[in-house]
Formats: C-alpha cells, structure tokens, sequence
C-alpha cells in the first residue's frame, strides 16, 4: 500500500463519516415575544399575575414579562420551568411525574440547581426540532401555568411551520 492509497483511503473514511456540525433553528426574539405575550394574556384574562419566559434551546433567556403584581419569586421560576422543559426536551409536568415516581431512577435530577418540577415549562417545537421552550410562573398551581404556556405556544404554532 502506497502513501498515496493510505491518503485517499483515510480520505474516504472521512467522507463517511457523520458531519462535525449541524444546523439547528431557533425561535426569534420577536417570536419569542409574541408567545409571552400570548400566555400573559391568558393568565391576565383568567384573573392571574404571572412571569413568561421565552428561551431558546440552550437556555438563554429571549424574552421574560411579568404582571406588575406577579411576585418576585415567579420570574425564577418561569426561567427555570423553561430550562428544565429545553433541558428534558419535555414538559415539566411529564418531567415531574416520572421523577416523582418511588422507583425512579432519576430522582436525584429533583435537587440540580435551577431545575423546577412542576408544571408550566413547555418546549416550542416544529417539524421535529426543539426551537426554545416557555415557562409561566404564577397561576395557582402547575396545570394552569400550563395552560397560559399552551396559549402561548398555540399563538405562535403558524408562525414556526417549516
């Protein structure tokens, strides 16, 4: 075997192999903002003070309103409903009741810091690919901060399609 044969043969391994990079779409600021603004008007007309956020799939921040009456504690949170929802690339109620099981296995996840278990943290998906995740902090108890999270994902489900 020449080197030349070596290079070209290396050479085609390379080819063959999966890529180094990909390319991941994430939703927009202004995107972002409309989904919050979505959920917020669903708690406001239900009578509750709330927090939104609006990450993207790293967990970076895109946007957070919040009531002026909501408490301090629910911008916090609804960041870390949205973390852990893009962190588990699921909802933090489903998320919840699998940790929360006796026997599960993942358990210890409860304690990381900034990871919330309780319902509001909803991922925004299209197509197949996580582009940012929500979370809402304020209504009384998790299934209605997620139903202001489901307002804002469905006030921005046209806008994602690909």
């Amino acid at each position: 075997m020449t080197l030349t044969s070596v290079i070209l043969a290396g050479h085609a391994a390379w080819a063959d192999s999966p890529a180094a990079t990909w390319t991941q779409k994430i939703i927009t600021p202004e995107i972002a903002l409309k989904a919050a603004q979505a959920a917020k008007a669903e708690c406001v007309k239900r009578g509750w003070q709330v927090a939104v956020t609006v990450i993207d799939p790293s967990g970076l921040p895109l946007v957070m309103l919040r009531d002026r009456f909501a408490g301090w504690h629910t911008v916090e949170v609804a960041n870390g409903k949205a973390r852990t929802a893009a962190s588990w690339r699921e909802t933090t109620s489903a998320v919840a009741a699998r940790v929360s099981k006796p026997d599960s296995a993942e358990q210890a996840i409860k304690n990381l810091p900034g990871v919330v278990m309780i319902g509001g943290g909803m991922p925004i998906d299209a197509a197949g690919q996580m582009l940012g995740a929500i979370g809402v902090s304020g209504a009384p108890g998790g299934d209605n901060d997620d139903v202001c999270a489901k307002a804002g994902i469905a006030a921005v489900d046209g806008d994602l399609a690909f």
